[in-house]
């Protein structure tokens, strides 16, 4: 078997690709398929670390634009990231797996504080470890906290997991018809574009510290596992040359 591309990685998962087909909540068999496939990853020899959002519980943007005071709402937010981790955490034990959470909010009965060199012991002792309640603090997001995360532990890539995204697009596919996928995109350009691969923050965070971003459909058969392997799928970001994806390439 060849070797695995990458040796760490960070997977970002938002809350909404939780849901699986429900319009609310976490759907349980969308967390066995994930379960599964950092299983298969963390088999492959790479070692793996989770950051979740919450949008799939509490989004504190939405709650802040309904009235609700910001700080307190990203708060709430944090708090609904710390949900999914717990559930994630769930499902990976039942696959035989050893995890940590990790929270950047002190929540000592059902998880760790946040300590770097503590989170780069338990990868290398071939934990998984998932990052919860983002960076800890109001008006960041989640993207923001993976980026953040994944360049504290050294990762060697970041996945962005979406759901019903297939990568970063050249404007909206569900408004323009012709709308084409990058198969790679800089960050200059999508900074530049305001393309949405990420938050402004995030993004920079990667960019300055040249963190490559593989944006992929987290419903695409197997599809963890083949962007922790190295596959071309959905669209890396990365200092290198934009090119649009051949047509019908997914």
């Amino acid at each position: 078997m060849a070797a695995a591309p990458y040796n760490r990685v960070l997977l970002k998962l938002s809350g909404e690709a939780l849901m699986g087909d429900q319009s609310y909540g976490i759907d349980s068999e969308t967390l066995a398929f994930v379960a599964d496939q950092i299983k298969n990853v963390l088999d492959m020899g790479i070692e793996t670390a989770v950051v979740v959002g919450g949008g799939n519980i509490f989004r504190g943007t939405d709650a802040s634009a309904a009235g609700m005071d910001r700080a307190t709402a990203d708060y709430a937010g944090m708090l609904a990231t710390i949900i999914n981790a717990l559930a994630l955490q769930d499902a990976l034990e039942r696959t035989g797996l050893v995890v940590r959470t990790q929270s950047a909010i002190a929540v000592q009965a059902v998880a760790e504080s946040y300590i770097r060199r503590r989170a780069i012991r338990h990868l290398e002792k071939g934990r998984i470890v998932i990052f919860a309640a983002g960076t800890g603090n109001p008006y960041m997001s989640t993207d923001t906290a993976a980026a953040l995360r994944a360049v504290e532990i050294d990762a060697d890539v970041l996945l962005m997991a979406k759901s019903k995204v297939d990568g970063v697009y050249d404007a909206d596919p569900t408004k323009v018809a012709t709308a084409q996928r990058f198969q790679t995109l800089s960050y200059m350009e999508a900074i530049s574009r305001r393309l949405e691969v990420m938050d402004s923050t995030a993004l920079s965070l990667c960019m300055d510290n040249n963190l490559p971003i593989v944006v992929f459909d987290l419903r695409a058969p197997n599809s963890i596992v083949r962007a922790a392997g190295g596959e071309t799928i959905g669209t890396l970001v990365a200092q290198q040359e934009s090119v649009l994806a051949p047509g019908g390439e997914s």
